[in-house]
Order: C-alpha cells, then structure tokens, then sequence
C-alpha cells in the first residue's frame, strides 16, 4: 500500500490544500493521505499561529467526505517541537515494512530543507513529492540545489520526473495545478475584515469567525 504524508502548520487549511493534495494522490495512485498539523513548527514561530486544537478541528472537518484522506494528532501529542524524521519513523514502525510512503511538500519547503532536524535520514526513509507550481520553467534549480545540499549521488530523469539514487530514496517531481489560494491571504484578508468564502470550506469558515482566529 502507498500512502501520502503531508505535514503543515495549516494556519488556516484551505481549499487549495485539498485541491492540490487530491491531484497528488491521484497521480501517484496513494490509496490514503495523512494530514498533519504540526504543534510547535520550529521554522514558523513568528507567524500568526492558532491554537494547535483549532488547526486540527480546522483539518477534520474540511476532511470530512473525503474516504482516503485522514488527520493525524501525531505531531500535536508528542511533547517539544515537530521534527518530520520523528513522524515518518512513527508511521513506519506502525504500518510495517510493506506500506511504501511518500512525504509530500512545496517547492519552497523542499528548498528548506537543509534546516531540517537529520535531513539525511529523511532522504534515507522515505521518497519525496516535490509539488511544483507553474511558474517553475525548468528543473535547474532542484537540479543545483540537491546537488549542492543533499547528495552528488542522485541522478534525474526528466522523462520520468524523478531522481533516484543508490543508497537514498527517490525524489519525484508533481507539476501541480495553479491554485491562487494561501494561509497568509487568508489570514490578511480576516485581518481586513474581507471575505473568505470559497477560500476555505464553510465549516473551516464558521471556526474562524466564531473564535475569532487571525485578527
């Protein structure tokens, strides 16, 4: 079974998290889809960050419908800061060896990587989705970057859209949808006293009003 891993502050989610995720799983034929909202994210501390539980209430009900997509509490119940190699060794140990996971992000989180808490044991354990949004013309920079930052092992195949290595897992390249939706519109347009509507779902909307999140 193949399953996807998609972790984020999700401050607010939103319809193009949804939408862009579902063209993920589709193409990549990912039978379940884990949401997980980080509690303490250690790039993002100076953000206009709900409350942990709201952003996960948010997830929940916007999943609600959606037979193979899931939230997780993971990253809420482990005390301290969100490390990702943490979550994916938790979800390996409880699926076992036959479960094939894949660890979805932008393009801009992937080029921050380095940041990360044992960065070179995440390219160990799992294979990475890369979401590329149009306006990336070519792969140059993931090219020079991965080179330069993770390994000069990996080799890409832009026929097949991916970089595969001898002792690291692959990397493969999404060309997502264009979707002109983000968290930091949506919480400027909260703050001006602006319309959400079809920008989140409806659920995600009464959360954010009745608990005054974002002004």
């Amino acid at each position: 079974m193949k399953i996807g891993i998609f972790g984020g502050t999700f401050n607010p989610f939103h319809n193009g998290h949804i939408e862009i995720v579902q063209y993920v799983k589709d193409r990549y034929d990912l039978k379940k889809i884990f949401f997980i909202p980080s509690a303490t994210p250690p790039h993002k501390s100076n953000i206009n960050l709900a409350p942990a539980k709201d952003r996960f209430e948010m997830v929940k009900q916007s999943l609600q419908g959606f037979e193979n997509f899931f939230v997780s509490d993971k990253e809420l119940i482990r005390k301290g800061p969100s490390f990702t190699i943490d979550t994916i060794n938790e979800f390996k140990k409880e699926y076992g060896p036959n479960t094939f996971f894949y660890l979805l992000m932008g393009s801009d989180v992937f080029l921050d990587i380095t940041t990360w808490k044992h960065k070179d044991q995440i390219f160990e354990a799992i294979q990475i989705i890369i979401m590329l949004r149009g306006h990336w013309k070519n792969y140059n920079a993931i090219v020079s970057f991965i080179d330069v930052n993770i390994s000069k092992g990996y080799i890409f195949n832009e026929q097949e859209q991916m970089f595969s290595h001898e002792k690291k897992q692959n990397i493969l390249i999404c060309r997502v949808p264009i979707i002109n939706i983000s968290s930091t519109m949506i919480r400027d347009r909260i703050k001006n006293n602006q319309s959400i509507k079809n920008l989140v779902p409806a659920d995600i909307e009464k959360i954010i009003r009745t608990k005054e999140l974002y002004k």
